[in-house]
């Protein structure tokens, strides 16, 4: 009965960490969905990057977007840096792990693109570099990250968005990301292809 109680209260913490999450976090994935949004109608690309589970969640975001979300459309240009091991082991091999992603955010990014930066600490030094690339290409930034942002935070511009869950547990951090990524898919659709279900 013990596991079971154990299992249940997953259930009950991962409910708790969205409840508070809704109180913080509307305001920011309107933003961070309006500069996706201003991004691809202006022919831009959204680029993600994350580490683990982050990494799982960076293909998750282009692979909604690439392919398709909850209705029938064209597909979006978004790309995961995660995906090719060839150039992400290269680049480790080569230089270091720390600069997997900024190498190629400074080689695929333009000026308007979007960086979808995603840890659950805000300390994940590769993530960092990729930012600070990202800005160097004039991209906007937006941060999914949790706890107190860490080094992350202290990168963003004023045009810039994060979107920090209030939590400390990588877990429960993490099941919101997940959250967050569907609504801003589901914010892109309903702007670019209107709310009408299919």
């Amino acid at each position: 009965m013990e596991l079971a109680n154990q299992i249940s209260q997953h259930f009950l913490d991962s409910i708790e960490t969205k409840q508070k999450s809704i109180e913080v976090l509307i305001e920011p994935i309107h933003l961070a969905g309006e500069a996706m949004v201003n991004c691809l109608l202006n022919n831009g690309k959204i680029l993600s990057c994350g580490n683990g589970g982050s990494a799982g969640d960076a293909q998750h975001f282009s692979a909604e977007l690439l392919n398709r979300f909850e209705k029938e459309r064209p597909g979006l240009p978004a790309v995961a840096l995660t995906t090719d091991s060839s150039t992400i082991t290269a680049i480790a091999n080569d230089y270091n792990y720390e600069e997997i992603f900024s190498k190629q955010v400074s080689a695929l990014g333009q000026p308007g693109d979007v960086l979808l930066a995603i840890s659950t600490s805000g300390n994940s030094a590769n993530v960092a570099a990729a930012m600070k690339a990202a800005q160097e290409r004039e991209m906007l930034l937006v941060v999914l990250s949790g706890n107190d942002g860490g080094e992350m935070a202290g990168l963003l511009s004023e045009q810039d968005t994060e979107i920090r869950v209030p939590s400390s547990r990588t877990a429960r951090i993490q099941e919101v990301h997940l959250v967050v990524i569907h609504c801003l898919c589901d914010f892109i659709d309903t702007q670019l292809f209107g709310g009408d279900e299919s």
